[in-house]
């Protein structure tokens, strides 16, 4: 039985913290009760003007919304949405400012074209991160700050090292950076749609490989050996990782609302005790852990049980201020995420698990682009409609559960915008007179994937078969490369741009991202992005999963990304880096790569060679699958699109 309720709102929205070391809180508030009993749907106006009218209230000037959860998750459920709720704007990541008299909203080159297209400009000014001239978030409330003023935010909703850094910055010019004990577009949002409590999934150990109770006492060593107590675990992920469970509180990824405290005698699981039933507690004993669970809502009443038994505490650094400040410094240990770093290293079972996903994941991708080749004519497949479609290609796979996130199909202009997603207002027919974009993935009982290619069903221009090939050119790169055990992420990314870069082309995103196995599609560490200073960018080791996507972005005209899910195995090298230990790659994605979109006069003898082999193991893995699925009209349609390239000198 599904458990579909009001039970899990805001944690900030019931309990009156003192957060910060000293930060005043705002005074409490007892009108919003009447402002809840009307649903009726509040223009941006009536939204805008109730918010500055409560943060007169807190006496405050500036009010920061954030795009992530209390878990500091990238994608978030329909009841965390805040940002999209006073903006709009639907993207996975963003900032809003929102003052007396104005409001700004910052987001990543990702999502550019989207926010110009979303963001309201007689409310909004949308500052474009990156771009030259745009002030940034520190710089523009620097700039519009009355003397003395003060910034306020929800502690949940702010990870502890951007609330110090930030509120370093505003210090230092005379500003003051508050918590506040009611988020005020909680206060606002008459018709928030509900948080859920979806039922649990165990997870059997023929996927996990390893028992909870493993990871528990792995975990434990980890306290040890930092002279530490317990450990407050509350990314949802890792959680869900740990226990071996799986849930569906936020869509396309298997996760569900709770905390951890794992200590060396206990384990505590905050979440909705609704659903810890026979079959979880059967789970449980089977893992051989003994769990003791309690009210999601008692976290911080935990944090302080462990607290005043003097016990020291780690937290990581993408925990909330609110869990931060629960703790007292003297007894508290900040580290990046002990587990984040455990999980991103799949086990022998894990990993064979991926390999089995992207074989089948392969097959539907492969349907779904003959069906494409063989439909586009009849002038009624769109962006929509296509996805669809592949995602039915995909549900009829074994151990299929669920996609892995929204399928980005975008054709032509769409493709220019990176984190697109077709709506009933945007969707593009797909023709034969421009290039298609498509970024889907699948959740699989063994495996996540994440896939990407971009196709010509036409004619291709030259420009668009040089940008196509460049683009190959740095993927094939990376998916070749040999290094060092630990070597940084930024190697990978360099890498990957460099066909790019040398006629001065670029693109706006990271090169590479890890993911879960049945988990999130995006997790971290590895990181393969230009900033070595990147918190992700922990060095890559043996069985860290990532992405390999370099791309190139024409505004209002195309787009390109190739994107495959590349394994870090062992390299046998002459001299394996003075014993340091050699490494490459593995690509697990099995999905032809469009070969009227490359010009040959650019690729090298190697780098044909290297893309041949590719195509023989696509033919050689999927090809089977396809014949044993009775359609022998793809299995054909892949041993064209996979024929070996041949250059006559």
């Amino acid at each position: 039985m599904k458990h579909s309720k009001r039970y899990l709102v805001g944690i900030s929205a019931l309990l009156v913290l003192v957060v910060g070391g000293g930060v005043a809180l705002g005074r409490a508030l007892n009108k919003d009760d009447d402002l809840m009993e009307d649903t009726t749907p509040k223009t941006m106006d009536v939204i805008l003007t109730e918010i500055r009218s409560l943060m007169q209230d807190y006496s405050i000037e500036a009010y920061i919304i954030p795009s992530v959860d209390a878990h500091n998750s990238e994608y978030i459920s329909l009841h965390d949405r805040r940002y999209q709720y006073v903006t709009n704007f639907t993207g996975s990541a963003g900032t809003a400012i929102i003052m007396l008299g104005k409001a700004a909203f910052w987001t990543d080159s990702r999502y550019h074209l989207q926010a110009e297209n979303e963001i309201d400009p007689s409310y909004w000014t949308l500052m474009k991160e990156g771009l030259t001239g745009v002030p940034t978030r520190d710089e523009w409330l620097l700039s519009n700050l009355s003397p003395g003023a003060q910034v306020g935010t929800d502690p949940f909703l702010i990870a502890s090292t951007e609330y110090e850094r930030l509120g370093s910055v505003l210090a230092q010019h005379g500003y003051r950076l508050i918590t506040l004990e009611r988020n005020l577009v909680d206060i606002v949002w008459n018709n928030r749609p509900p948080q859920t409590a979806e039922d649990l999934r165990p997870l059997a150990l023929t996927y996990t490989g390893q028992r909870a109770s493993e990871k528990v006492q792995a975990l434990r060593v980890i306290l040890q050996e930092n002279s530490a107590n317990a450990i407050v675990v509350s990314a949802l992920d890792e959680i869900a990782w740990l226990l071996n469970l799986r849930g569906s509180d936020i869509r396309y990824n298997p996760v569900f609302f709770a905390y951890l405290i794992v200590s060396h005698g206990n384990v505590h699981l905050f979440t909705n005790p609704d659903r810890i039933n026979d079959t979880i507690r059967a789970h449980f004993s089977a893992e051989g852990i003994v769990v003791d669970v309690r009210d999601y809502r008692d976290i911080l009443a935990g944090v302080e049980e462990y607290v005043r038994g003097g016990n020291r505490m780690i937290v990581s650094t993408a925990c909330s201020q609110a869990l931060y400040a629960a703790i007292p410094t003297e007894q508290r240990i900040q580290l990046y995420s002990v587990v984040a770093k455990m999980k991103a290293v799949k086990n022998a079972v894990e990993a064979a698990g991926m390999r089995r996903a992207h074989i089948r994941d392969g097959a539907a991708v492969v349907r779904y682009l003959h069906w494409l080749e063989q439909t586009v004519d009849g002038g009624n497949v769109t962006e929509l409609s296509g996805a669809a479609k592949l995602h039915q290609f995909r549900s009829e796979q074994d151990m299929f559960v669920d996609l892995s996130f929204t399928a980005i199909s975008a054709f032509g202009p769409n493709g220019a915008i990176v984190h697109y997603s077709p709506t009933e207002e945007t969707d593009l027919p797909i023709t034969r007179d421009g290039i298609y974009l498509i970024d889907s993935g699948g959740q699989y009982l063994d495996g996540t994937t994440d896939v990407t290619r971009s196709v010509h069903l036409g004619e291709p221009t030259d420009f668009q078969r040089e940008c196509f090939t460049r683009v190959l050119k740095g993927f094939l790169s990376l998916g070749s490369a040999v290094f060092p055990v630990r070597a940084s992420g930024t190697v990978f990314d360099v890498l990957a741009r460099k066909a790019l870069w040398d006629v001065g082309l670029d693109y706006g995103h990271g090169t590479g991202h890890g993911i879960g196995s049945f988990l999130g599609v995006h997790e971290y560490p590895p990181s393969f992005v230009s900033n070595s200073a990147s918190p992700s960018n922990q060095g890559v080791v043996e069985n860290m999963f990532s992405s390999n996507e370099p791309g190139y972005y024409q505004a209002g005209q195309f787009g390109v990304r190739i994107e495959d899910i590349v394994q870090v195995v062992k390299a046998s090298v002459p001299y394996d880096f003075n014993g340091r230990g050699a490494l490459t790659f593995y690509t697990n994605t099995l999905v032809p790569i469009q070969q009227k979109l490359i010009d040959l006069k650019l690729l090298s003898a190697t780098e044909i060679a290297q893309l041949n082999a590719y195509h023989r193991r696509v033919l050689d893995e999927v090809g089977p699958l396809l014949l044993q699925q009775d359609d022998p009209d793809a299995f054909q349609w892949l041993t064209d699109a996979t024929k070996e390239i041949v250059v006559v000198s």
